[in-house]
């Protein structure tokens, strides 16, 4: 366990920072699974919607630091690659 009072900061501070990434990166997975199960429907206006929303949410995540700014863009990158095709179909 911390010894000084910085160090018991910081273990404070880390539980809190925890709890929010872990709640983030839950709301990024699932409005991201949300755009994928839109974009296989072929429904164009629930995807284009959906689509918007998870791209915020990564951009998101990215800018707080819940992900890595490149794993975000891949992400995104992967999911208007999968929602073209499905607007091709």
């Amino acid at each position: 366990m911390a010894n000084h009072k910085s160090a018991e900061k910081r273990a404070r501070q880390t539980v809190k920072r925890n709890e929010l990434n872990r709640s983030r990166r839950s709301t990024i997975r699932s409005l991201v699974k949300e755009a994928e199960v839109a974009a296989a429907s072929g429904d164009t206006a629930k995807t284009t919607a959906a689509m918007r929303k998870a791209e915020s949410a990564l951009a998101k995540g990215a800018s707080k630091g819940t992900l890595h700014k490149r794993t975000a863009s891949r992400k995104a990158s992967r999911l208007a690659k999968r929602a073209k095709a499905a607007k091709k179909v």
